[in-house]
């Protein structure tokens, strides 16, 4: 029986290099936005005998992405999901920054649980940008009412975007969203289990592809630049982990997040701790020598 990916931003980046992987032994489904990407992405499984189905389909929409599986179970049981349809901040307003990777993710993630067979896997693409918020502005608190009332919870979201001036609320509405997939991929770990269906996400760092590379001189470029690996990654390099991930190799693997940076984070959090462990504390200030002694 034919076996079913289905891949939402398919003819993106790291949509279509995990395509060429997972599509070794699946059918592959590519949903996105754009029918030009589409056309090319076609072309280039072609080219490789990957047996694949394109689908024009916006992840916003609950009903187009009910009709995205029904496409893709049309076509045999949908064994893994890779959800890599999202937009960055240079993409558009915090609007639609938040309703495209949050929201769509909910859309994605809800028919997935309603559709799935057991023994099925959803991989979400969450970002690095996930783990450098603090905690005390991350409404977590609030996101469970996406799984109640969307109107409410974007309302509730974009509220919180307002800590930050208009010209910079589309880049906190991205590190907030992909705080939020990180948040339902975990936080939803156990009622997925209770199908069989396994839920993870993945963070990748600043990759190159033409998404990414919007981002380059928004300060992407220069964590890049001092990463432990001082480079971008590739779709590649992130596609082989997706695919490994919505794999029978990983059944142990659910309710958890993977950072795939590059050491960013890593690098970002031991240089703050030096910073912090080389500052004079409160009460004990450090005098320089020969200067103000008894």
């Amino acid at each position: 029986m034919t076996r079913v990916s289905v891949i939402t931003g398919g003819a993106g980046g790291m949509g279509l290099a995990t395509a060429k992987v997972v599509g070794r032994d699946h059918t592959v489904v590519l949903c996105d936005v754009r029918q030009d990407r589409l056309d090319a992405a076609t072309a280039a499984l072609t080219d490789v005998g990957i047996a694949h189905t394109v689908v024009n389909s916006d992840v916003r929409d609950r009903q187009a992405v009910t009709g995205l599986f029904e496409i893709a179970s049309s076509l045999g049981p949908v064994k893994s999901v890779i959800h890599a349809a999202g937009v960055s901040p240079s993409m558009g307003d915090a609007e639609y920054v938040m309703r495209t990777n949050a929201v769509g993710t909910v859309n994605v993630n809800e028919v997935f649980y309603d559709t799935a067979a057991e023994g099925a896997a959803i991989v979400n693409v969450a970002s690095m940008a996930a783990h450098m918020l603090p905690e005390e502005i991350i409404p977590t608190n609030q996101f469970p009412v996406a799984l109640q009332d969307e109107d409410i919870f974007m309302t509730a979201m974009l509220t919180a975007c307002e800590i930050a001036p208009e010209e910079a609320r589309s880049g906190i509405a991205y590190a907030v969203s992909k705080s939020f997939v990180r948040w339902y991929s975990t936080s939803q770990a156990e009622r997925f289990n209770g199908r069989g269906l396994r839920i993870v996400s993945v963070s990748p760092g600043s990759i190159d592809t033409e998404m990414g590379r919007l981002e380059e001189q928004a300060g992407a470029g220069a964590m890049v630049a001092d990463a432990a690996v001082p480079r971008w990654g590739t779709p590649e390099e992130m596609a082989e982990l997706f695919a490994f991930c919505a794999s029978d190799k990983a059944g142990y693997l659910t309710g958890t997040d993977i950072l795939n940076d590059g050491g960013v984070i890593a690098s970002m959090r031991e240089r703050a701790r030096v910073a912090a462990a080389r500052r004079p504390s409160p009460g004990n200030s450090v005098v320089p020598t020969g200067v103000g002694s008894a």
